[in-house]
């Protein structure tokens, strides 16, 4: 029997579970199987079709607990998709004529990979899908099992992916700050856009940890640092309808009687009429290699104050975006402990040859399990009938329904 080796890698935007996740795996081989050999490619699919990798030693495994104080990814990311030829021979990673999918296959049967764990999103779980099937169909098995990461939790059909929940946290804590920007002008505006793509959980998680960090605050009565002051006006998300009159007529109530508005928005929502707004007056709307806008270059959020500032009389307005500061966080204490149940599950996974991505699967009653490639998709919507959502709406006092 060939010796097992064991890859991984991270790839896609940053969430906070990336280092924590790699320690994890590292430190899960080291206990039952330290005889393996253990290799990271660097950035991503990019390491491997460079060949660019780091052979985890000896040292590295005694220090592999470090890596759960921090945010961010030990090994690198990218956002590389080996089906998307003409993007790989651009960007120079492969040459023109090559198959990107040929060409990792057999730097990874080159380097004698047996078991290749990719930590993240459903593009780069589908990629993974799409490598092993390759190496399948030319007579190489490779157990690829992957771990869900993504900052949305949005992937399908898996319940709650890592990092999500430290990204809510985290994003609650930066508005916690940035809200107090209302006392320094009359009639201010603020809008936080949170991330979310497709799905609005993690804005609407945000909007709720927010509102419960604050409601322990105590206050001064009588000076203008109050509930109301901390609190939020709107919450926007990919899913749900928006008519801007009724919008602008209700927030700006709140800000003839408060002196100010604050704003949640999912830097998703209304995204569809923006593009469709922007490419009809003629603009090239940047895309990336799988085909998604760059949601960094529309900034939905000011799209939102170009909408409300005028409608509202707001004397002063600004935009403030808790993304990179909240996915580059370490995980938190409930992160941690869904990390180590998948790090364990993908470990006994690859070892008994069980391809897929871990998580708790929503079409087995929440099983936590290793799920099957075909399964997994991206883009899955939040619930609108969540019931902790309905209850940060009452708290809010917003009326919603469906797109």
């Amino acid at each position: 029997m060939a010796k097992q080796k064991v890859a991984m890698l991270t790839a896609g935007g940053l969430a906070p579970c990336l280092s924590s996740a790699v320690g994890g795996l590292i430190e899960r081989y080291s206990d039952v199987a330290p005889e393996l050999e253990i290799v990271a490619y660097k950035s991503g699919y990019q390491g491997v079709l460079l060949g660019d990798s780091i052979e985890i030693t000896r040292a590295m495994r005694e220090k592999a607990p470090l890596l759960h104080r921090y945010g961010g990814s030990p090994i690198g990311n990218s956002r590389v998709k080996l089906t998307n030829a003409a993007d790989c021979v651009k960007r120079g990673l492969v040459k023109e004529g090559e198959n990107p999918l040929r060409v990792a296959a057999e730097r990874l049967a080159n380097d004698g990979i047996t078991i290749l764990h990719t930590i993240g999103g459903d593009d780069t779980n589908t990629t993974a899908a799409d490598l092993a099937a390759y190496l399948a169909a030319n007579g190489y098995n490779l157990t690829v099992v992957g771990l869900p990461k993504t900052v949305d939790n949005d992937v399908v059909p898996i319940r709650q992916s890592l990092g999500a929940w430290t990204a809510a946290e985290v994003g609650a804590h930066f508005f916690d700050n940035v809200g107090n920007e209302q006392t320094a002008a009359p009639r201010t505006l603020v809008i936080h856009e949170v991330m979310g793509r497709h799905c609005g959980w993690l804005t609407a998680a945000t909007a709720r940890a927010y509102l419960q960090r604050t409601s322990r605050n105590q206050y001064v009565d009588g000076l203008m640092m109050d509930a109301h002051l901390k609190s939020i006006d709107a919450v926007y998300l990919p899913e749900m309808a928006f008519d801007l009159d009724a919008e602008a007529a209700r927030l700006k109530e709140s800000m003839d009687r408060n002196g100010h508005a604050t704003v949640f928005v999912s830097e998703g929502a209304c995204l569809d009429a923006i593009v469709a707004e922007r490419e009809a007056a003629g603009e090239t709307v940047k895309r990336d290699a799988f085909g998604h806008v760059k949601i960094d270059t529309i900034n939905v959020g000011a799209w939102f104050q170009k909408q409300f500032a005028n409608l509202l009389d707001a004397e002063r307005s600004l935009v403030q975006k808790s993304g990179y500061f909240a996915r580059s966080a370490p995980a938190n204490g409930d992160d941690l402990r869904l990390i180590q149940s998948m790090v364990d599950l993908a470990v006994e996974s690859a070892l008994n040859k069980v391809s897929g991505v871990t998580g708790h699967d929503e079409g087995q009653n929440g099983k936590l399990r290793t799920i099957e490639f075909p399964r997994i998709k991206g883009g899955k919507a939040f619930d609108l009938s969540t019931a902790w959502f309905a209850e940060v709406m009452d708290n809010i006092g917003q009326k919603y329904k469906e797109a």
